[in-house]
């Protein structure tokens, strides 16, 4: 089975790169899908398997015109998915090997830190706290919020590299006042900069400074986006 990383990375992947990039031209139209028998699930066609394979970057497998692919058992038909499964696995072995390539690719040019079960990343832009989140929603995860002190310089580490303060994934709470994570959790760490925070009300977003510690900012201002996933 593919691990937590290798899931969290596919999510990574959709903020920091496109597959699409890779191609030239327009893509193949599918052929239209094919009711199967009631009780069995439908195996898509080689046309649409390819037009997936382009999706994901990766080759799937039985295809004999295609050197390098695994080959599976030959196709008859609508079958049983029990009999699909060589070719199942085998797509997942490759699936799993380039994520592990993609994975070592962003490590290397400075585009994902990890940091415990999490993965940090960022796309070096700067927007509004808005802005910001709905970026890293988009993209399958959520503005980060440290936990804890490694996770807090996983993050810090992208502040410093492109030498930009950033949101993070906690606001203030309208009814009790009190800084939360931004889905409503209390906060079990805390890294406030000295006399902070200070904004009563009037700042309602926090904002990570160049030394790692935290400061209660407007929501408006730009700043630089980190993802968690």
């Amino acid at each position: 089975m593919l691990s937590y990383s290798s899931y969290m990375l596919t999510a990574v992947a959709a903020l920091l790169v496109t597959c699409d990039a890779q191609h030239k031209g327009p893509g193949i139209p599918g052929l239209p899908r094919k009711h199967g028998l009631k009780g069995q699930t439908y195996l898509p066609s080689s046309q649409n398997m390819h037009q997936l394979e382009r999706k994901l970057c990766i080759p799937f497998p039985g295809d004999p015109m295609r050197p390098g692919t695994l080959m599976g058992p030959p196709r008859r038909g609508n079958r049983p998915w029990a009999q699909a499964l060589p070719e199942l696995y085998n797509a997942l072995a490759i699936l799993k090997h380039r994520l592990s390539q993609l994975e070592g690719v962003l490590a290397l040019n400075g585009k994902i830190r990890e940091a415990g079960e999490k993965i940090i990343a960022s796309n070096g832009k700067v927007v509004g706290f808005t802005s910001a989140l709905e970026s890293c929603e988009k993209a399958g995860g959520t503005l980060a919020r440290p936990t804890n002190k490694e996770e807090n310089e996983a993050i810090l580490s992208f502040v410093q590299q492109y030498n930009k303060y950033a949101y993070l994934g906690i606001k203030e709470h309208e009814n009790s006042g009190q800084f939360r994570h931004i889905y409503g959790t209390p906060l079990n760490y805390t890294n406030w900069h000295r006399n902070e925070p200070n904004g009563k009300g009037t700042e309602q977003c926090v904002e990570m400074y160049s030394d790692g510690s935290w400061n209660d900012k407007n929501c408006n201002q730009h700043r630089l986006i980190i993802c968690e996933f």
